[in-house]
């Protein structure tokens, strides 16, 4: 634990091997989400489910783990959501792209990406960006991911002439969603250590 404590420097940040032990925990289940709905979105695209879905659990770790490793700080990462959307239902889908092709083109920006990274490019276009507008983009991302899961648990479904619906709430699956929403919701708003984990 001390040489844990040394090498992370949780001292000078004001915390500990248990607390960090536990928000990792914590984080890990908040994102868990991802193994599903990842290879399910991929898979509309014509991916193989399986082979996404462990492409999506490696990435996720090598990232995360390279990030508290490398920068030493406590952010996990994984694949988009909202880009596999575009992905797989306007690329493949509207624009009629095969997977490996639009693969292709993701291979080419993120090669383009390293590039700006590595001479400051991204920072300035970073830097360009309204406050405003950063803060809604973490919105809307947070907003459709909150959709995607209202939609898995059943909480809304397709309606035909509203787009979406609210679901069956006699249903013990929709039930058992809200009722932990609701509880995760209160703790969070108590600010119990945790809340999301317990």
């Amino acid at each position: 634990m001390n040489s844990l404590n040394k090498f992370f420097k949780l001292e000078e940040k004001h915390t500990s091997v248990k607390t960090e032990m536990l928000a990792g925990l914590t984080t890990f289940l908040a994102m868990a989400y991802i193994l599903g709905v990842n290879p399910a979105i991929l898979g509309d695209a014509g991916m193989d489910i399986p082979a996404v879905f462990m492409a999506t659990a490696l990435s996720a770790a090598v990232a995360s783990i390279l990030m508290g490793l490398i920068a030493n700080y406590p952010v996990a990462l994984a694949s988009g959501m909202g880009v596999n959307a575009l992905f797989a239902y306007t690329v493949c889908g509207q624009m009629g792209m095969s997977w490996q092709a639009a693969l292709a083109a993701v291979f080419i920006s993120g090669l383009i990406f390293v590039v700006i990274s590595v001479t400051g490019i991204r920072k300035m276009i970073i830097d360009a960006i309204p406050v405003q507008l950063k803060l809604a983009i973490g919105a809307g991302i947070g907003f459709f991911i909150a959709f995607v899961g209202f939609k898995n648990a059943g909480i809304i479904v397709a309606n035909p002439s509203t787009f979406v619906g609210l679901g069956n709430f006699t249903d013990p699956t929709v039930l058992l969603a809200v009722v932990g929403l609701l509880i995760t919701i209160g703790l969070v708003v108590k600010r119990v250590p945790a809340a999301v984990f317990v």
